[in-house]
């Protein structure tokens, strides 16, 4: 599948080209490209097709879909997607999405069947080839839907963070320590950008961070800024993040106030161990 190409207004910039979805319109988008996909016979591999011959030939997902469906997604209701998608939330949308994108094959080689225009019956697809395409076709319409998101490469949907910080999540961080540093500022990346990440979620990230900076402290106390060191721990002592002792400060507003100290965090985890790199190389 090509893409469409940027017509006059928003060549020329004078239109941004960007339309802040709400969960009807993203829905309305998301249903024409699942038909062109499947017209196209990109599900043909997992859902099988009918013959005039054979019959109904099923595919990966079985002969009953909506088990399948059923048994990977813990839903009933979601099929035929066609007519069940208006009653979608937004939780069954994103989980649809996930299991499309698990299931999508670019359609190879196989043969026309022309018999009573029977159709095509394909035998070899490209899993990779159609996941690229799917995500090129998804991640416009999730990158404008609310606050943003994103479908990632191993097929999960994830917050693409507020605006000004979202290069902090995607930005590489500097190889260190794989087991103490640098597994643990990924896991808790992948944690904090996952969809619906709770409260409890988010305060185990920031756990981590602050235990991450625990654990750079001792060369931290070699750099120039040893002085402000104790302000680094400030926040995760003082407000009840990583331990529950009298005095914390534990009435504030926990989403606001954790998605702060959780960039606050990452992006010290960043300046500190090139500091720390570069301290090591003098």
């Amino acid at each position: 599948m090509t893409r469409e190409r940027e017509y006059y207004s928003v060549r020329t910039g004078k239109n941004q080209g960007e339309i802040k979805l709400d969960l009807p319109l993203l829905k309305r988008m998301f249903l024409n490209i699942y038909k062109i996909f499947t017209k196209q016979f990109y599900f043909q591999q997992a859902f099988g097709y009918d013959c005039t011959d054979a019959g109904f030939v099923p595919g990966i997902a079985g002969e009953d879909i909506e088990i399948f469906f059923l048994a990977k997604l813990r839903k009933p209701d979601l099929l035929p997607i066609e007519t069940k998608l208006e009653h979608y939330n937004e939780d069954d949308l994103f989980d649809v999405i996930e299991l499309l994108y698990d299931l999508v094959s670019k359609p190879i080689d196989g043969y026309e069947h022309k018999w009573n225009n029977c159709g095509w019956h394909y035998s070899t697809f490209d899993k990779k080839a159609g996941q690229s395409e799917l995500l090129s076709e998804i991640n416009p319409l999730l990158n404008n839907y609310l606050e943003g998101y994103e479908l990632s490469p191993d097929g999960e949907i994830l917050l693409k963070g507020s605006p000004g910080l979202r290069e902090l999540l995607t930005a590489e961080i500097p190889v260190y320590d794989p087991k103490n540093v640098d597994e643990k500022v990924k896991y808790a990346v992948l944690k904090f950008r996952r969809h619906r990440a709770s409260v409890e979620d988010k305060q185990e990230v920031v756990r981590i961070l602050a235990n991450v900076l625990e654990f750079l402290r001792p060369e931290i106390k070699n750099l120039p800024l040893r002085k402000d060191e104790g302000e680094l721990f400030y926040i995760a002592n003082e407000f009840g993040i990583r331990h529950h002792k009298p005095g914390q400060k534990t009435e504030y507003d926990q989403d606001v106030y954790l998605e702060w100290i959780f960039y606050s965090y990452l992006s010290t985890i960043h300046l500190l161990i090139r500091i720390i790199r570069t301290h090591q190389r003098t």
